[in-house]
Order: C-alpha cells, then structure tokens, then sequence
C-alpha cells in the first residue's frame, strides 16, 4: 500500500512539473508574440504628415543705401504678394524605446520634434530700383529670409502647431491601446501612463 501511494506521489510530481514546464513555455511563446507585435507596430510607423496650411500675405521690402560716400541716396522698393503652404510633420521612425519583455513594459524614452516645411511662392509687383543700385540675387534673399521669418511667426501663433500636436497624440494613443490590450504597461520616460488623458496630459507638459 505504502508503495501504490509512493507510486502515485511520484506520478502526481511528474505530471505537475510537466504542466508547469509547459505553462512556462507557453507563457515565453506568447511574451515573444506580443513583443514582436508591438515592434512590428513601431516599424510600421512611418513619417506621419499631421497637418497642413495655407497663408496669403503682402509684404514691402524697402532699402536705402547710401552711395560715394553719402553723397547720393539710393532706394529699392518691391511690393510682394506671398501665397506659402506650410506643413507640419513628425518622423516617428525616430521614435526611441526599449521593450521591456520580462516585464511586460513599452519604454518609449523621445518623441522627435515636429519638422515645418514652409514652401512659398513669390509675386513681384513694383519694382523700383535706381540704375546705380539694381536689384540682385542678394535682394531677393533677403526678401525671402524675412518672408520665411513672418511665416514662421505666423505658424507660431496660429492653431496649426497645436492641431498638430493633437493629432501627434492621436496617432500616440494608439500605442497605448495597444499595450493595454496586451495586457502590458506604457511608460514614457519615467511616467506610467495610465491611460489616453494621462498620455495626453503627459505629452502636453513636454516641449515637443
């Protein structure tokens, strides 16, 4: 008797250490599953064009330049119509993280800084320039330098940043998503993000 459950001891150790062998391996299976699937994510995260915009503005360019040692007094003017599209874009392939597969965390440590492309196009109307003091290649330079400068200031000041970085956290989100799903925690930079308001309130205190 002492033997059949010695016996039946024995069988009952073995069949647990091969279910908890199995469980284990099962648990590594699913881990390396879930792992390659949110890298597979990040990698399908290409460059990501968030928003777009136009704007229309008149600008006069005046110079005046002194000649022969002051003695005569030259001006340049131009009246210049500018019709610019401006886009705003992130290159999330430049997203750094770590994956925490042990622990089942998605570490995403920076985020790339939007990249504004501002293309103009310029209408020159009354050009006026003396004989002695033509317009020339540096002229137009400088046009388009203050032109880029004001645009720039306009963007700054105008809601097209700040669409683009809700949508930046929009398609951010998703990250979240996914990782909730799976059952793992995102964490960027050192907070834990909670949830899509707290990813929100978190990218909202960063200068992005």
């Amino acid at each position: 008797m002492r033997n059949l459950l010695f016996g039946v001891v024995i069988t009952l150790l073995i069949l647990m250490t091969f279910k908890y062998c199995g469980d284990q391996k099962e648990d590594k299976i699913i881990l390396k599953e879930h792992s390659a699937l949110i890298q597979e994510q990040l990698k399908n995260v290409g460059k990501l064009v968030v928003t777009e915009g136009h704007y229309s503005q008149v600008f006069n360019y005046n110079k005046s330049e002194a000649l022969f040692g002051n003695l005569i007094n030259v001006e340049k003017k131009a009246l210049v119509i500018v019709n610019a599209e401006v886009s705003v874009a992130y290159d999330l392939s430049k997203i750094e993280y770590k994956i925490d597969s042990e622990n089942k965390i998605l570490h995403i440590l920076s985020i790339p800084k939007e990249e504004i492309k501002i293309s103009p196009d310029f209408e020159y109307y009354d050009v006026q320039a003396d004989f002695l003091s033509p317009f020339v290649a540096k002229d137009y330079n400088a046009i388009k330098d203050n032109v880029n400068r004001a645009l720039l200031k306009k963007f700054e000041n105008s809601d097209l940043k700040s669409n683009a970085k809700n949508r930046l956290i929009s398609e951010l989100s998703k990250f979240y998503i996914l990782t909730h799903s799976l059952g793992w925690t995102l964490q960027y930079n050192e907070t834990i993000i909670e949830s899509p308001d707290t990813f929100e309130a978190t990218l909202n205190t960063m200068k992005l």
